[in-house]
């Protein structure tokens, strides 16, 4: 639950800083407000599929003590790893665009790996709920 705990922490500091980041470093370059880059979604992005997220999970482990089972670990890590290579390619990608570079297949490739660690993340957790779900099922 701890780790659940600083990892929520993390995400809710690095959302709160990256939303001041977008805002101070487009200031500063001159970037056209108005114009789309991903630096303006890594606020939500952090918020959302981290801290948010982290504490929803938390709270399943509360009930569910999902942390005991055998695929939680792999969850915790491989949604942690896909969510940084994600969150280092948005920052990447929305930098090149503020500097007015566009993206190439290698940025897309390397996004595209981390949105595949973070989909066996949450499919390890569902495995993780569902067996959990059946034990307290099988309980009443």
């Amino acid at each position: 639950m701890r780790k659940l705990y600083y990892a929520a922490l993390t995400y809710l500091i690095l959302g709160l800083a990256s939303g001041v980041f977008y805002r101070e470093y487009t200031k500063i370059v001159g970037f056209e407000q108005g114009q789309y880059t991903q630096l303006s979604t890594l606020h939500t992005h952090l918020l959302m599929l981290g801290f948010f997220a982290m504490l929803i999970v938390l709270a399943l482990d509360k009930v569910f003590d999902l942390s005991s089972s055998k695929t939680f670990s792999t969850f915790f890590w491989t949604y942690n790893a896909g969510m940084a290579v994600t969150i280092t390619m948005m920052v990447v990608h929305g930098i090149m665009a503020v500097g007015g570079s566009s993206s190439n297949g290698m940025t897309a490739g390397i996004a595209g790996l981390g949105h595949i660690l973070l989909t066996f993340g949450l499919v390890s957790l569902m495995m993780s709920l569902g067996g959990r779900v059946k034990e307290v099922a099988a309980r009443k």
